[in-house]
């Protein structure tokens, strides 16, 4: 691991976070400034620059060895950077695909493009954590554009329930996700997880509490059983240009929710949470895949089949540990 200065080449691991920031204000700019031709210059213009930043990311962002920067805030290695192409690539399929939508409906704004590309931000922040306060700011950051997304379609009742439901509840994950966070700070006086996964290893009622909070807060952005419920109202209830990209890219980000803090911050002893997540795992399969045959609506269908995918993902978790 290199600890790395403040210069401008060796902030470059970082260019995909600077370059989105810069893309969302040009997006902004444009939409307000555009007039009438924004709508149809804005979601072009989305996607070159997205294209421009996947560019930027992969020629000046890729790393040899793992880098820290920004002391120990930030983190950049070969797992981060798959992980930012691989959302690159499914937020740029989602807006090239929701344009036709957003037009039949007649529900199109540029605030669109930048919710977009804000949740896209807070998954890059959340990949590269390295800290547990850029952990919980990039679960806030991609939440709450996620919550404004699904509520897009102002004129939808069913649209507006779904994202009060997902409001309420993600409030709630985030609370038991900062609560557990400050518990681990508490105990071992450190919010990097470098250092976290080194001093975690004294056990106690507080610990375990902590690490279970913080496992709970997984499942949750993961929507696995029984955690779940948010999933199938979110699926069936915003516009299905939002239930695309809320189905590929943040899966992602709860991914790498799960590596930085479980498998890096807590990886010194993960038979506790490796147990949960067991549990959690076996009780997704089952209930995602029964449900699932029950339902009239193909998106709640599909809804429940991500859920039951969602154990296998945390299995792989587990296994990988025991291993």
């Amino acid at each position: 691991m290199n600890e790395a200065a403040m210069t401008f080449e060796t902030l470059r691991p970082a260019i995909a976070e600077m370059s989105l920031g810069l893309a969302i204000c040009i997006v902004l700019l444009v939409d307000v400034f555009a007039g009438a031709a924004r709508r149809q210059f804005t979601p072009v213009l989305t996607l070159l620059l997205l294209a421009a930043c996947a560019w930027l990311t992969v020629s000046m962002g890729a790393v040899t060895e793992r880098t820290v920067l920004f002391d120990g805030l930030y983190v950049a290695d070969r797992l981060g950077m798959f992980l930012k192409l691989s959302a690159f690539l499914s937020v740029g399929m989602a807006l090239f695909y929701a344009q036709a939508y957003l037009d039949r409906r007649g529900i199109f704004g540029g605030e669109y493009q930048v919710l977009a590309l804000t949740a896209l931000l807070g998954i890059c922040v959340l990949v590269s954590a390295n800290n547990l306060l850029t952990v919980y700011l990039g679960v806030e950051l991609l939440s709450l554009s996620l919550y404004a997304l699904v509520a897009f379609d102002r004129d939808s009742g069913v649209a507006a329930e779904a994202a009060i439901k997902y409001f309420v509840l993600g409030a709630i994950a985030s609370g038991v996700l900062l609560y557990g966070m400050s518990m681990l700070y508490g105990l071992t006086g450190t919010l990097n997880l470098d250092k976290l996964a080194t001093v975690n290893a004294a056990h106690g009622a507080g610990f375990v509490i902590a690490v279970t909070f913080i496992v709970v807060a997984v499942a949750f952005k993961f929507g696995a059983v029984p955690f779940h419920m948010w999933v199938p109202d979110v699926y069936s209830g915003a516009p299905a240009s939002v239930a695309l990209l809320i189905s590929t890219a943040p899966k992602l980000a709860s991914f790498a929710l799960a590596i930085r803090l479980l498998t890096y911050g807590l990886g010194a002893d993960p038979h506790l949470w490796a147990q949960i997540l067991t549990a959690l795992a076996v009780l997704s399969l089952i209930a995602g895949n029964f449900i699932a045959i029950a339902q009239s609506s193909i998106r709640r269908m599909l809804a429940y089949s991500a859920i039951a995918n969602v154990g296998f993902i945390l299995l792989g978790f587990v296994t990988a540990r025991a291993g």
